[in-house]
């Protein structure tokens, strides 16, 4: 990617103001701005902003593991790839399943079996299929089962897999470091293994989900891992800044500021 890297996800900053307000005020600050849900929003209105989206969730049901889910996983990728080109053709996320507003699997699966490796593997294949025939990209993310719980193939370890296993440039990981410390930490090691296969890395800190410098993962550090690594992807925070988020965001930029074209 060219030009700005660091991103915000907006529905975790700015709470104080209206929601397309908070994606005018974090264009304003030069982030590129990331999104859950689409759902209840207006594209139109989205788009009418100008702000570059780095991210939107790319489903709305099912799951890698079972046949049927599956399906039904890749219908919903389909619905959502027009509404990622009306604002600029942003990284669809996705996980091994789809999530309650509350956190843990729709459908959970405590034992992951190797047909459901198969099914996983076959299935991604055909989300590349759709990646190549509309020019999108997506992104898998990984989950910590802490705050996830029941979500297949959660781990960063078995989300590196699966990406090598497809083989295509259309999916990469997203590698969300808040929830690789909640799910066992090594943060550097497990960048070093992810360098070729990152579409993004998203931070925030533990326990709290705060803007980094808040909790415990020493962020200037795990930042030049990722220079002398070759990092070239967004980086998104994913992150609650409470208190003076331009302050809080000032110091995110700070710490990340050798992605921050």
């Amino acid at each position: 990617m060219n030009g700005r890297k660091l991103a915000v996800n907006a529905e975790m900053t700015f709470l104080d103001l209206p929601f397309y307000e908070r994606i005018s005020r974090l264009h304003e600050l030069g982030f590129r701005v990331g999104l859950w849900s689409l759902d209840g929003y207006n594209v139109d209105r989205l788009a009418k902003i100008g702000a570059r989206y780095s991210m939107i969730d790319g489903f709305g049901r099912g799951n890698l593991a079972l046949p049927d889910a599956a399906d039904a996983m890749v219908s919903s990728i389909a619905e959502h790839i027009p509404l990622a080109k009306a604002i600029g053709r942003p990284l669809l996320n996705l996980h091994g399943g789809k999530l309650t507003k509350d956190g843990p699997a729709a459908e959970p699966i405590w034992h992951v079996t190797g047909e459901m490796w198969m099914n996983a593997r076959h299935t991604l294949c055909r989300i590349a299929e759709l990646g190549e025939k509309h020019d999108v990209y997506f992104s898998i993310e990984n989950l910590n089962p802490l705050d996830h719980p029941g979500v297949p193939f959660h781990s960063a370890p078995d989300v590196l897999a699966l990406v090598k296993s497809v083989g295509s440039p259309r999916i990469g990981i997203n590698l969300d470091l808040f929830h690789a410390q909640k799910d066992g930490g090594n943060l550097i090691d497990l960048l070093g293994k992810c360098r070729h296969f990152a579409a993004e890395v998203q931070v925030a800190d533990v326990p709290m989900r705060d803007v980094p410098g808040r909790g415990e993962i020493h962020y200037p550090n795990v930042a030049d891992a990722m220079v002398k690594l070759g990092y070239d992807c967004s980086v998104g925070l994913e992150a609650f800044a409470p208190g003076d988020c331009e302050a809080e965001l000032a110091r995110f930029r700070t710490i990340f500021s050798a992605f921050h074209g």
